[in-house]
């Protein structure tokens, strides 16, 4: 008997005859590393869009996305003999059987804590087999979120003790970074007040490594809410026959209070 296609495969075999020079797609024939970079990075938000508003079908088919880029790049290494699909899922294996040896090992049980800086200690020993040993920073792609980057770049350096002791510490650290932003703002110097917001904003990432939360998630949990209250103010105002652009702040203000009671009320 022969046995059934795999998914994978099929998906696979599709992406090489996108590829085929003899009647392959002209679009995905010119695309390179470069050009297709920035959908996998889109397809990456869209996966984390999906699982934002908890629709398990959506996440199927982002995810979908996401694997076919995946393969996309797998093919292209391929052609040019550099690896295929099958050494991506061999390496990505192998990858996580080294990090988890309590797991695949014989090291005893971790909680989530020791696993968090067992990794850590893991990657440096990575970094240190690729030749990136000079910092620990090196391989902190320059290329992430710079709120994502800030806080894997504070992360690492607090792996060795450069951090502030308590989070109380680095509240206060927020509120002095907050306080040469109003100096800078004051005195009408934008390319110093550029840099104070850096300096604040590096600091509000350094909080969330701290609470351990993800300030991108908690940027777009925000962002929802203020899409969410906004959106209330536009009805409301509809309803009175009025555009905000007919409205002022004081009557757009207290129908956002009113948006946020609703939403208090409801829990």
């Amino acid at each position: 008997m022969v046995p059934a296609e795999r998914p994978i495969d099929r998906l696979l075999a599709i992406m090489a005859r996108l590829r085929d020079p003899a009647g392959g797609c002209e679009w995905d024939l010119e695309q390179t590393f470069a050009t297709i970079a920035p959908y996998t990075v889109e397809e990456a938000y869209e996966v984390a869009d999906a699982i934002e508003r908890k629709n398990l079908t959506d996440l199927r088919d982002e995810l979908g996305d996401l694997l076919f880029q995946v393969v996309f790049h797998s093919r292209m290494a391929q052609e040019q003999g550099v690896f295929g699909f099958d050494d991506v899922v061999l390496a990505i294996s192998e990858k996580m059987i080294r990090r988890h040896p309590h797991v695949f090992g014989a090291e005893a049980q971790r909680t989530a804590a020791e696993q968090t800086q067992a990794w850590e200690v893991i990657k440096a020993q990575e970094r240190a087999g690729k030749g990136l040993s000079d910092s620990l920073l090196d391989d902190v792609p320059a290329s992430f979120p710079a709120l994502t980057r800030a806080v894997k770049l504070s992360r690492r350096a607090a792996t060795v003790g450069f951090v502030w002791p308590t989070i109380g510490e680095v509240v206060a650290k927020l509120d002095e970074e907050v306080a040469e932003l109003k100096v800078e703002i004051a005195a009408n110097d934008r390319a110093k007040a550029r840099a104070e917001l850096g300096d604040v904003l590096f600091v509000v990432a350094n909080i969330a490594r701290a609470l351990d939360i993800d300030p991108e998630d908690a940027l777009r949990a925000t962002n929802a809410k203020f899409t969410r209250r906004f959106r209330h103010i536009e009805t409301e105002l509809k309803a009175r026959g009025k555009t905000p652009e007919q409205s002022n702040l004081a009557e757009m203000d207290a129908l956002w209070d009113s948006a946020k009671a609703a939403e208090k009320a409801r829990g």
